[in-house]
């Protein structure tokens, strides 16, 4: 599958099959994420892999404000949890704002980084949904997530058990201006 083929095949998935994923499939994802770029290079997404029991538990306590994502959660096979360390993206070393954009690079590095292991997750066959609607404090106190780290979101992943058609784009000319 080419690059091009990948971005406008994958969808998000939000029904799975039962299907257990080998964990050095999931392995080989974060090992793509990896590669996705970070405010000077500072790679400060990190991945907490939920499944069984702990899955649930999020998909039950932590979804309360949109329970459908809930049961998408408890529908998949594992939950990928992405962390982020704060205060590093964006930041000089002194711990000040490189620009006013503040905290909003750590966010911009973790869908980056989101956006890369969903398109190799869709190369190996699987599906995902990026979920940004859940308590933080709730996934961090079941997760035992350290000070410091935040909850950039939380991405179902499985085999897909439906197709869907992709959503209507937007035409390119709508999108792009050129200036000179």
């Amino acid at each position: 599958m080419t690059v091009q083929e990948c971005i406008k095949t994958r969808r998000s998935i939000r029904k799975f099959k039962s299907d257990a994923i080998d964990h050095s499939v999931i392995e080989e994802l974060i090992g793509d994420a990896a590669y996705a770029p970070s405010w000077k290079n500072s790679q400060t997404v990190r991945y907490i892999v939920a499944e069984g029991a702990i899955k649930d538990r999020i998909a039950d306590e932590a979804t309360t404000i949109w329970p459908g994502n809930g049961a998408i959660i408890k529908q998949a096979p594992a939950l990928i949890v992405v962390v982020s360390i704060d205060k590093r993206s964006g930041y000089e070393r002194d711990g000040s704002a490189s620009t006013p954009k503040g905290d909003g690079w750590t966010m911009y590095d973790a869908g980056v980084a989101s956006q890369t292991l969903c398109l190799s997750a869709h190369e190996h066959g699987l599906g995902t949904v990026i979920m940004g609607l859940y308590d933080e404090s709730t996934v961090i106190d079941i997760l035992g997530i350290e000070e410091g780290r935040s909850v950039s979101a939380l991405i179902p992943i499985g085999y897909p058990d439906i197709d869907p058609e992709a959503p209507k784009r937007k035409e390119v000319a709508e999108l792009v201006s050129f200036r000179s």
